[in-house]
């Protein structure tokens, strides 16, 4: 009895890490200096269920949405976060634009 028990525990403990989102570390020295979007050192990647992507400062926690379908989930209250343009910083080749973020949605969507 105590072992089916454990077993039943570990596998369900086993589905739920499954379930849960992957996490990757990016880093301004992986990505390149010219290529980099954000004011801090390194930021975390996530993509969610529905294709909602976020970049996540290590430091805080604090999670911030890549793409529309994260939006759309802060907007709904089903997640709590920040505008992205806060740790986004300007693009020095274009003044008044923001530097992309296609190459953080591109390496997040490859969590999906």
């Amino acid at each position: 009895m105590k072992k089916s028990l454990l077993v039943l525990v570990m596998l369900a403990c086993s589905g739920t890490a499954l379930a849960s989102p992957q996490v990757i570390t990016v880093s301004r020295f992986e990505i390149g200096k010219d290529k980099w979007a954000f004011n801090r050192e390194e930021v975390m990647l996530t993509c969610r269920p529905g294709h909602a992507l976020y970049a996540i400062n290590p430091s805080t926690l604090v999670q911030y949405p890549l793409n529309d379908a994260a939006e759309k989930e802060v907007a709904s209250g089903k997640t709590i976060a920040q505008p992205i343009s806060i740790i986004q910083i300007d693009n020095p080749a274009k003044p008044g634009e923001k530097m992309s973020l296609a190459p953080f949605i591109t390496r997040a969507e490859s969590l999906c």
